[in-house]
């Protein structure tokens, strides 16, 4: 039997200004889970996505088992037993669970659907992999981690023997985190092998037996994880070294810049509010973080903050003015800047060309239009400098379609256009999410260096590591309630968790004591 039960050999693969995959070669071997780590727009998407045979390749070969096979289409991949879990996720929001497991492979007699053969099989799968999903709640109504579970069962209802992870824990909590690790853990047991996309090293270093690295396009090397380190991957993926350490001096907070006053949200999904009589402030100089496990109100707030939603009671001043019931465009001007949770749905208009979304948020102001007509020559000359600021890698550079981005330079283009607006308030929700270490540690110097010119920043982030490194003082919200507050210099991430948890929760003059 051969060793490989993959190998993609010679792997070229070319879009319009950019090769994508030069040379790459990649083999899999039976019950390991492969790590595939690279810089955003390394290529590691694209040469997952020639296996699964969304692209084909212009050079190479893919052989199963020693093998030659072709692969044309996703439906080959699947008859060839090879699955694959897209960072972002191929459901039909208004189907339920069980429909989008079963779609495209609907078991059916004489014509008539039977469901109750696949729901049967289903639950048993989600019992055996501890993935419990409701098999008929809307997927629209659902959370993004059980999102996920929906996609990994559509790939074990296929029998699938391949599993593809592509970013499988960029939207994910820790506590999802870890039990996505045990199940991949139980999947390589059972013989199944794994390929995994991540920009996250902890997770590499601790589910991972072997990792293959990409730089541009280029296949750096594979390693045995048993003999290498995060810095030594670090180095690898970006070219030089990388601090993991975020370096900052003490806050010196100003003036009230956002003042939130017993704000409360209602529930898209159920009678109870979302949100419920939060009260807090954000002061000039200062980075504060909203902490907290997916579903907990976080993004209800954030979107009656920023406008997309109304509040259903309280009140909310930005620089002095009540913002309540301002539209999105007069708190734009007021000095409001929002890098949203999700970047296809409120971040990119993405069939616009990435210099049209740079400006999106200015393209009405005098430098950039003339009585009602665009000046492209200084709309290009604008989006040039922030592609090379911020280092947003695209194939045709400005007038690159938005879409055909990887995810982390799309989220890029997003942080540039908001902070170069040069914000008094900046709403950073999950601004590191998909991004490689190269990344993040220039998004969180930019971060700093926006609370150190005198700006307010409120974070809202479910990685832990960030929240205690960046912020200077963290609120817990569980069940839409603000529950604790604490100075990351004095609580821990285990102190934190319980909080999150809802195991704990401070009494208003313990708050008043942090503050």
């Amino acid at each position: 039997m051969c060793e490989y039960v993959i190998e993609m050999l010679n792997i070229t693969k070319e879009f319009p200004g950019i090769k994508a995959n030069d040379n790459v070669t990649l083999q899999l071997k039976r019950g390991e889970v492969h790590a595939l780590l690279g810089e955003n727009g390394a290529g590691k998407s694209t040469l997952m996505s020639v296996l699964f045979g969304l692209y084909q390749p212009d050079a190479g070969t893919i052989k199963k088992n020693g093998q030659t096979v072709s692969i044309k289409d996703p439906n080959d991949a699947n008859a060839l037993h090879i699955g694959m879990v897209h960072q972002h996720f191929k459901l039909v929001e208004i189907f339920t669970v069980l429909d989008n497991i079963i779609l495209g492979v609907e078991p059916n007699k004489m014509g008539f659907l039977q469901k109750s053969e696949a729901r049967k099989k289903v639950m048993e799968l989600s019992a055996r992999y501890g993935l419990k999903v409701d098999p008929d709640a809307r997927i629209e109504d659902i959370s993004v981690g059980m999102q996920q579970r929906v996609e990994i069962l559509k790939m074990l209802y296929r029998d699938n023997e391949i599993l593809i992870f592509d970013e499988p824990t960029a939207v994910l909590t820790p506590q999802e985190i870890d039990e996505l690790m045990e199940i991949m853990r139980s999947f390589t047991k059972e013989g199944k092998s794994i390929l995994f996309i991540t920009h996250k090293l902890n997770e590499i270093m601790a589910v991972a037996d072997r990792c293959t690295v990409l730089r541009k396009g280029k296949c750096v090397g594979t390693v045995d994880i048993r003999d290498t380190t995060k810095e030594e991957l670090s180095r690898m993926m970006v070219g030089r070294q990388v601090s993991f350490a975020v370096e900052k001096s003490a806050p010196h907070p100003g003036p009230v810049i956002l003042d939130v006053q017993n704000v409360t949200v209602p529930s898209k999904l159920h009678k109870n509010n979302a949100v419920k009589d939060v009260s807090f402030q954000v002061r000039r100089g200062e980075i504060v973080c909203l902490a907290g496990i997916e579903g907990n109100g976080q993004t209800e707030f954030v979107s009656a903050l920023t406008g997309l939603e109304k509040l259903g009671s309280g009140h909310i001043t930005l620089c002095g003015q009540d913002i309540t019931a301002a539209p999105i465009r007069a708190r734009s001007k007021l000095g409001m800047s929002h890098i949203p949770e999700d970047r296809h749905k409120y971040g990119l208009i993405l069939d616009y060309t990435l210099e049209d979304n740079l400006v999106l948020q200015r393209y009405w102001q005098p430098e950039f239009q003339n009585h009602g007509f665009l000046r492209r020559d200084a709309i290009r000359k604008y989006a040039q400098r922030l592609i090379q600021q911020y280092d947003i890698r695209s194939g045709q550079g400005p007038v690159t379609i938005a879409r055909s981005m990887s995810g982390g330079n799309q989220q890029k283009a997003i942080i540039a256009r908001e902070v170069d607006k040069g914000p008094e308030l900046l709403v950073a929700v999950q601004p590191t999410r998909g991004l490689d270490v190269g990344a993040i540690e220039y998004i969180h110097k930019q971060l700093i260096s926006q609370r150190d010119a005198g700006k307010a920043i409120l974070l809202v982030s479910l990685e832990l590591d960030e929240v205690m490194n960046v912020s200077d003082r963290i609120l817990v919200m569980y069940e839409g309630e603000v529950v604790g507050e604490f100075d990351p210099k004095t609580t821990s991430v285990h102190e934190l968790g319980l909080y999150m948890a809802g195991a704990k929760r401070q009494t208003a003059a313990e708050r008043e004591g942090v503050a």
